[in-house]
C-alpha cells in the first residue's frame, strides 16, 4: 500500500504507508485530514511519500503549536528589530490562544480557517473582535514562523500555505490637496516642531524617521539628509531602532524652503539649548526635541496634529504619516518618475509604490492614452 485519500464530511483525509515499526516489526500507517478538496489532500499524500523515500522526513515532534512558536520567536528576538518582534508576538499570541494546544504535526488548513473565523468574532486579548487585516497580519507571521519549521526540519509542509485568511479591504487613503497642506504649514507657524512638519510633508519620510533623525545625519550646506534610525515606540516606551528596510537607509535631498525652515529650526533650539543649560539632553544629538532636548514621543505628536487640523477645520488625517502619502501623491500628479517617488519613500521595490498609490496610477493612464494618442494623430494630420 502507497496511499489514498477519502472524504469525511465535509473534509478529506489521506492515508499513507509508514513503513514497518522498528520494534514489531508490523506495518504502520500514516494519516491526516482537513483537507479542503481531494487535490490538496492527495498533493499533501505525495510531498509525505517523497520525502519518507527520500529519507527527508523529519521525527515528528511531541511539540504543540505554543511550544513551538513561543520557541520561534524566542530565536526572533535577539535579531528582529523591536517593532517587527512586537508584532510577530503580538499577532503569534492570537493564533496561541486559538490553537496552542494543537499539535504542531497536526495542524490542518481547515483549523486554521477556523481560527481565522474565530479571531474574526473574538478573537482579542478581551473576547472582542477582530478586523479583517488584523487576522490576515496573524496569518502572515504564522506562515512566516512555519515555513521556517519547515527549513529547519520540523515539518514537512506549512498548513499556513494552505489555509486562506480573510480579505482585507484596503483603506480608503487619506490625502491633502496641494492647497490644504499650504494651509496646514502656515496654520502652525509657532508649532516648535514646524520643521518637522515641513519636513516630511516635502520628502515623504516616515513619522518615526523624521523623529529619530540627528543632526550629524543632516548637512543643510549641500542640501541632504541621511535616514539612519527611527525613532517609535514598544508598550508606550521610547525606542531607537534600525530602518524598516534596508532600501529605507538613504539619502533624500531638500528643496530651499525646507533647508531655510531646517536652519529656523536649529536656531530655535540654540536658544533653547542656552535657556535648559546643564539641563539640556544632548546624548541622542536629534534634530526634533522638547525644551529640554529630550525626544519628543511619537505618538503624542501625532495627538498634536490631529488637535491641529481640528483648529483649522481641515479634512481629517490620520497622523503626519499623511502627509507622506499627500507627498507621494503629489509628487507622482506631478509626473516626478515613479522610481524616483520609490527610492524617496524608501520602499523596497518600484511594485509597492505603484500598489500603493494605485489611484494617482489610474490618472496616469489616462493621461497617457490621451498624450500618445494626440501625438499619433498629430503625426498623421501632418
Amino acid at each position: 500500500m502507497q496511499g489514498h485519500v477519502y472524504k469525511r464530511g465535509k473534509s478529506w483525509t489521506w492515508v499513507a504507508d509508514a513503513g514497518r515499526d522498528p520494534a514489531t516489526g508490523r506495518r504502520r500507517q500514516k494519516s491526516k485530514s482537513g483537507f479542503r478538496t481531494r487535490k490538496a489532500a492527495e498533493a499533501a499524500m505525495r510531498e509525505y511519500l517523497h520525502a519518507r523515500e527520500s529519507g527527508q522526513l523529519t521525527e515528528h515532534t511531541s511539540a504543540t503549536v505554543s511550544e513551538y512558536l513561543e520557541q520561534w520567536l524566542a530565536n526572533q528576538e535577539p535579531t528582529a528589530r523591536k517593532t517587527t518582534f512586537r508584532g510577530y508576538k503580538t499577532d503569534l499570541d492570537r493564533v496561541i490562544r486559538c490553537v496552542g494546544q494543537v499539535r504542531l504535526h497536526e495542524l490542518t488548513p481547515m483549523q486554521l480557517e477556523t481560527a481565522y473565523a474565530e479571531m474574526m468574532k473574538s478573537g482579542s486579548a478581551r473576547g472582542g473582535a477582530l478586523s479583517a487585516k488584523t487576522v490576515y497580519n496573524a496569518h502572515s507571521s504564522l506562515r512566516k514562523a512555519l515555513n521556517d519549521g519547515v527549513r529547519l526540519g520540523v515539518l514537512i509542509r506549512n498548513p499556513a500555505s494552505a489555509a486562506r485568511p480573510p480579505k482585507r479591504t484596503k483603506p480608503e487613503m487619506e490625502i491633502w490637496s496641494a492647497a490644504q497642506l499650504g494651509e496646514f504649514l502656515a496654520g502652525v507657524e509657532d508649532d516648535p516642531l514646524l520643521a518637522a512638519y515641513v519636513l516630511i510633508a516635502t520628502t515623504g519620510m516616515r513619522r518615526g524617521e523624521a523623529m529619530g533623525l540627528r543632526w550629524q545625519d543632516v548637512d543643510l550646506d549641500a542640501g541632504f539628509v541621511r535616514i539612519r534610525q527611527t525613532l517609535t515606540t514598544v508598550n508606550d516606551q521610547l525606542v531607537f531602532d534600525t530602518t524598516k528596510t534596508s532600501k529605507s537607509q538613504r539619502r533624500i535631498s531638500l528643496d530651499e524652503s525646507t533647508v531655510a525652515a531646517l536652519r529656523r529650526h536649529r536656531a530655535r533650539q540654540a536658544e533653547d539649548r542656552l535657556l535648559a543649560g546643564e539641563g539640556w539632553d544632548n546624548s541622542n544629538d536629534l534634530v526634533f526635541t522638547q525644551a529640554d532636548g529630550t525626544p519628543v514621543h511619537p505618538d503624542r505628536w501625532t495627538r498634536a496634529f490631529q488637535r491641529h487640523v481640528k483648529r483649522l477645520g481641515l479634512p481629517e488625517l490620520r497622523g503626519p504619516h499623511s502627509l507622506r502619502h499627500t507627498w507621494a501623491t503629489l509628487a507622482l500628479e506631478a509626473g516626478v518618475h515613479p522610481k524616483v517617488v520609490s527610492e524617496r519613500l524608501g520602499h523596497s521595490t518600484i511594485a509597492i509604490t505603484l500598489d500603493t498609490y494605485s489611484h494617482v496610477v489610474e490618472g496616469m493612464d489616462a493621461d497617457a492614452a490621451t498624450t500618445v494618442a494626440d501625438q499619433i494623430f498629430k503625426k498623421a494630420k501632418e
